[in-house]
């Protein structure tokens, strides 16, 4: 599954009720559709099919000014809310999720209060050194078994990308208990961010 659920929701709530341009215009601002599938078509599609689930409520509005069909907009229901927030902490804490999620989920870290995030971002850390640990079991050092020849890069590669999260991720904890950001509960996470071209 991409990260287009989270970042459609996530940038609803954003703007509070939006149509489909400013969701799309604020997440290429993000540059989103560099690194997930939040390509036109998918936010579209994102949108209405949430609407159809219950997550988004669906307001027709005013014809375009130049003479378009009347926009729709959007914005979250109690469901909608509810399942954001499902996905970001899930973003945020589970190591085994594709880095759009990861990346999504950084970008709407504020909307949760402090030590909420810290303590997702230490369940993140923990899943990744048992993966580490886990990475040992089957794939011993070099020399400690059987020659693998260019199969034993791949333990190379995931013990990279373990070392890699678990650093970032204690970086930001660091950082965040340090003050860093508005967070939730403490005034407005967005004041002063940039977050779309509008």
């Amino acid at each position: 599954m991409s990260a287009i659920r989270l970042l459609v929701l996530g940038a609803v709530r954003r703007h509070g009720r939006a149509h489909g341009y400013q969701v799309r215009s604020s997440l290429e601002f993000w540059g989103a559709h560099e690194w997930s599938q939040a390509k036109p078509g998918s936010i579209y599609h994102a949108l209405k099919t949430m609407a159809g689930q219950g997550l988004l409520t669906a307001h027709d509005t005013a014809p375009s000014e130049t003479g378009g069909p009347p926009r729709t907009a959007y914005e979250l229901t109690d469901a909608g809310e509810a399942e954001y927030f499902r996905l970001l902490r899930h973003a945020l804490a589970d190591h085994d999720r594709k880095i759009d999620h990861l990346t999504a989920a950084v970008g709407f870290l504020v909307d949760l209060p402090r030590d909420e995030a810290i303590t997702l971002l230490r369940r993140r850390v923990a899943a990744l050194e048992a993966w580490r640990t886990e990475i040992g079991r089957h794939w011993p050092p070099p020399g400690e078994a059987h020659d693998q020849g260019h199969l034993g890069e791949i333990r190379g590669l995931w013990l990279h990308t373990v070392a890699t999260g678990e650093d970032w991720a204690r970086g930001l904890i660091e950082r965040l208990e340090a003050g860093a950001y508005v967070m939730a509960g403490e005034g407005d996470p967005w004041a002063g961010v940039t977050t779309s071209p509008e």
